[in-house]
């Protein structure tokens, strides 16, 4: 049964939607949409605490299969979609971190940190983040601040960013100054939302927004200001949210109100008129609602959402998209990483006139630093993992 915060959310997701289509007939110009598609994966080749077999079997689908996939399709740019990882620093190993990083150094996606964390003061939390963003560095991850500073992107693994996860008598975080703390040590945006029966689901839905920390109260992204052309840097931290939207499900005992969270499972398998949905909600930049961001998110790593996305889903998603969204008359297609989706946010809110495809790279670079993949001394995993926690991501 849904909750009372549940319901609240709801009705705020099909607010804020329709919000978000008066803009677009306020603010459209003339010419085609451009999509922005990310897929942002919580990558936990370890998930369900499997062994070291176990997991390496699960990257190995990955390494293996997804190349086929990303080849067969390409966006307005010519671009093959690259896969965003989030890989867990608390199950970390680094002999998955560098097969993982060459993948991406083919040019297949990106790595960027995801931390399952609980219990922890700020203090413990920054010497967790700074030992994962040196190690990442090290793996030849992550991009760099124009200032020389690590940049990074975040998922956070409980969905509790900022304290906002309290289940029970469980702390799924633990310290109210995590979004400043982040941004202390460079992170560019969060990618953790939506999270969909979850008490941490800010009330702001379907929206780039900006959310300013108050150290003394968790949970300071419930609120924030919308990512708007003419401005930037309008708290301390971005946060970039998939679409949340309401829709009708048919089911054996009939039709029910149910929510599509952007999530690519096993349990909601690809279909055309979810695509529909996330364009339709039209999470954009205020002032210029012809460039809509579509972030989704899956558990890709976990075997039956592995099958299901490596198996079908994601190649009938792209041919899908390729086939309704790219026109170039009524639409574009941009498969992008989560760093490009974040340099195509800045230039929308600065340099509105430069096209998509210039602005992967706008102010943070690709990762550039070269590594020798081919070594006889990759160690085991050098953070030790954290408890499981049920209803982890």
């Amino acid at each position: 049964m849904p909750t009372a915060y549940d319901i609240e959310i709801s009705i705020r997701a099909m607010r804020d939607i329709a919000a978000n289509g008066r803009r677009r007939r306020r603010d459209a110009t003339n010419g085609p949409v451009d999509l922005i598609v990310c897929v942002a994966d919580h990558f936990e080749p370890r998930v369900g605490s499997a062994d070291a077999v176990t997991a390496r079997r699960r990257l190995d689908d990955w390494l293996d299969r997804y190349p086929a996939i990303a080849d067969c399709h390409h966006d307005a740019d010519g671009r093959r979609p690259a896969h965003s990882f989030f890989y867990p620093w608390d199950e970390y190993c680094r002999e998955e971190a560098l097969l993982l990083q060459q993948l991406c150094r083919e040019g297949y996606g990106e790595i960027e940190i995801h931390l399952h964390h609980c219990d922890d003061t700020e203090a413990t939390l920054r010497t967790k983040l700074e030992s994962a963003i040196a190690e990442f560095r090290a793996c030849g991850a992550l991009s760099t601040w124009p200032s020389g500073r690590p940049a990074f992107a975040f998922i956070h693994g409980n969905w509790a960013l900022d304290n906002s996860r309290q289940d029970g008598d469980r702390n799924f975080c633990g310290v109210n100054s995590e979004i400043r703390l982040l941004r202390d040590l460079g992170c560019y945006a969060d990618f953790t939302f939506p999270a969909w029966h979850q008490e941490a689901q800010p009330r702001v839905t379907n929206a780039i927004y900006y959310a300013t920390d108050d150290p003394a109260a968790p949970k300071s992204h419930d609120r924030g200001i919308r990512a708007t052309v003419g401005a930037s840097d309008q708290g301390d931290l971005l946060l970039v949210q998939g679409t949340l939207t309401t829709f009708l499900d048919r089911t054996a005992n009939g039709m029910r109100l149910a929510m599509d969270d952007s999530d690519l499972a096993s349990y909601r398998r690809y279909a055309p008129k979810r695509a529909d949905r996330w364009i339709h909600a039209g999470i954009h930049v205020d002032g210029l609602p012809n460039r809509v961001f579509v972030k989704l998110h899956c558990h890709g790593a976990a075997d039956d959402n592995l099958e299901c996305l490596l198996g079908a889903d994601l190649d009938a998603m792209f041919t899908d998209l390729e086939n309704r969204y790219n026109d170039g008359v009524r639409y574009r297609l941009h498969y992008v990483t989560a760093r490009e989706m974040f340099n195509i946010i800045r230039a929308t809110e600065l340099d509105v006139s430069l096209p998509p495809d210039a602005a992967r790279d706008y102010l943070l670079k690709p990762p550039a630093k070269p590594i020798d993949l081919i070594s006889d001394r990759l160690v085991q995993p050098v953070a030790e993992r954290e408890e499981a926690i049920p209803g982890a991501s």
